[in-house]
């Protein structure tokens, strides 16, 4: 079985390019979190507001939930492939700077950590990289392309049937907060609704989503998958709400 998925990995990596170009340790939050910036120096740095203002950066930092660092891998990583050591260490510099000294080598996948890190980084990319909206696409596809994301994919994502019954279950491997779930698949007009609620990130974040899930149902369908959030907590609705079609 993980051979099967390693060789539809292999098939993802190296086919054309059409698809891709559209395509328990804890750290505490809310009032713990507070205790532990006190004790560990953890405040926004002034100096920092031609990258990012005191108030966006408070209010990312009070987002609630944890998330695990494996989602954060992914952003350095990313980082690495694009703008290389150089680029790894600007980010981390930054990081420090603001006074949070995330270190990429020093990252655990299975700690949680807080969820406003996450939008953090995808923050900081943007203004020292100049991201764009297929940057964070193309992230979402790394993000769901990374070795311990196949290791829970085939667990519970190994058919669309399996993605309808552990969506919930796998959501929770990533986060303390919020809820995936499947709304609606039609297999013979090939698309499926998934719905994440009780979560709000970045519109960065849903950019990066749109990626991950048709990367996700990509590895269990025929055909090149595209996803589009159809709703948004941005935009005003009261959930998010992504539509894969292949």
């Amino acid at each position: 079985m993980e051979l099967i998925f390693a060789l539809v990995l292999l098939k993802i990596y190296w086919e054309d390019e059409k698809f891709t170009s559209n395509i328990a340790e804890r750290n505490p939050t809310a009032g713990a979190f507070e205790a532990l910036a006190k004790s560990s120096g953890f405040r926004y740095n002034r100096k920092m507001e031609q990258i990012i203002s005191k108030e966006e950066f408070n209010e990312l930092m009070s987002i609630e939930g944890e998330t695990k660092g494996m989602a954060f891998k992914a952003d350095f990583e990313y980082v690495i492939s694009k703008k290389g050591d150089e680029g790894l260490k600007k980010l981390e510099d930054t990081l420090e700077k603001l006074g949070y000294p995330l270190k990429y080598k020093e990252l655990k996948v299975t700690k949680f950590y807080p969820s406003g890190l996450e939008p953090l980084l995808m923050v900081v990319c943007q203004r020292l990289f100049g991201y764009t909206d297929e940057d964070f696409w193309q992230l979402g596809v790394l993000s769901a392309t990374m070795p311990w994301v196949v290791r829970i994919f085939i667990k519970y994502f190994g058919s669309l049937e399996m993605i309808v019954r552990g969506a919930s279950a796998m959501w929770r491997k990533y986060y303390t907060k919020g809820k995936l779930k499947v709304v609606r698949v039609d297999k013979k007009k090939k698309f499926i609704i998934l719905r994440i609620e009780n979560f709000s990130l970045h519109p960065f974040y849903c950019k990066g989503m749109e990626g991950y899930f048709a990367t996700i149902v990509r590895m269990v369908v025929t055909g090149n998958p595209s996803c589009q959030e159809l709703k948004c907590v941005h935009r005003g609705d009261e959930y998010h709400e992504f539509l894969v079609k292949w």
